[in-house]
């Protein structure tokens, strides 16, 4: 119980520095974390996984954990930037629900535990944007009306595995012909791109910089909320489906301190304040019934259940080598 520790001992409980997407971590439930640890948490954001990557790759030190998607857990582990935890055995993963216990990217959990999971679609500004709201096409393929006021991603990864989507092409794709068909699209689509960048999103569909803009779902929550006109489309070709998931970095200077918050979030009720504070889904069995109707029983919350989610796989070099070019000339 937290009343029967001492002030001293409180002060002594260490620290704990978190590496994470910006605008990503519920303030209500770090707080509920450092009352019942003595804990002290910072918390230093990036804004991709790529960015994430090239810190750590680049030998950057000092943070315990970190939140990544589930394509890029694979990367991170073969370059030996995370380290083993042995999530499966501690005593929260229990409530894991048995659907992701055995998540592909880290079948055994050895290193990692959920956060949250959500899909990528786009959302748009129906007030504005009159037209058809069925498919991928007008993000990819904007109409002349949305010149200079679509907004994409600025994560390349991301970028892509929606437009091969759209496309109907396989994710992970290194086939010649594919590649020349998604850098066309890309390129033609970018004399409609306002902004490249997965900040700021929600601000700048609230305040009209952007009509249409590619979107998680969660953040297509948090627009709807500020401005009622923006709806988050289900497309008919299917959208991204993703899962962020904790793991503790090989340099982490605080693993004990590490552990004991990947098994304060597979609580239910702890979990909850996160998806309370993003609007996405948890793996965590019981922890929808602490949630708002106005989260838990939005539609940005819950997808069509004949909705195709694609997961996009870790790509192999050759796949990401072929990206990094596309993105390189089309951000030129």
């Amino acid at each position: 119980m937290l009343g029967a520790i001492s002030t001293s001992a409180l002060a002594d409980a260490g620290e704990l520095h978190i590496y994470n997407w910006t605008d990503y971590t519920s303030d209500e439930m770090i707080k509920k974390f450092e009352a019942e640890t003595g804990i002290k948490v910072t918390i230093d954001t990036y804004d991709s996984n790529e960015t994430a990557l090239a810190k750590l790759s680049s030998g950057a030190a000092g943070y315990d954990v970190m939140i990544i998607s589930n394509d890029f857990v694979p990367i991170f582990v073969k370059q030996k930037l995370f380290q083993e935890v042995d999530a499966g055995a501690m005593p929260n993963f229990k409530n894991v629900d048995a659907k992701w216990q055995h998540r592909p990217w880290d079948p055994d959990a050895k290193y990692t535990v959920p956060w949250v999971w959500g899909t990528t679609s786009y959302s748009v500004d129906t007030a504005i944007y009159k037209g058809p709201t069925d498919s991928l096409k007008p993000l990819f393929d904007p109409p002349a009306e949305l010149k200079g006021k679509v907004g994409m991603f600025g994560s390349p990864t991301e970028v892509m595995s929606l437009a091969l989507v759209y496309l109907g092409k396989d994710q992970c794709n290194s086939n010649p012909a594919d590649l020349k068909e998604l850098n066309a699209l890309l390129e033609a689509q970018k004399p409609f791109v306002k902004v490249y960048n997965s900040d700021g999103i929600v601000e700048r569909q609230v305040a009209g910089e952007t009509v249409m803009h590619e979107q998680w779902s969660g953040k297509a929550l948090a627009t709807r909320q500020q401005k009622s006109t923006v709806k988050y489309v289900y497309p008919k070709e299917g959208v991204v489906g993703w899962m962020d998931n904790v793991a503790v970095p090989t340099s982490a200077p605080n693993v004990e301190n590490a552990k004991k918050f990947l098994n304060f979030l597979m609580d239910p009720e702890n979990i909850a304040l996160q998806q309370k504070y993003t609007g996405y889904q948890s793996a965590i069995a019981g922890s929808n019934k602490f949630l708002a109707a106005d989260i838990g029983g939005s539609p940005e919350f819950n997808p069509p259940a004949d909705l195709k989610i694609s997961f996009a796989p870790s790509c192999d070099e050759k796949a990401i080598r072929a990206y990094d070019r596309i993105w390189t000339n089309l951000r030129q």
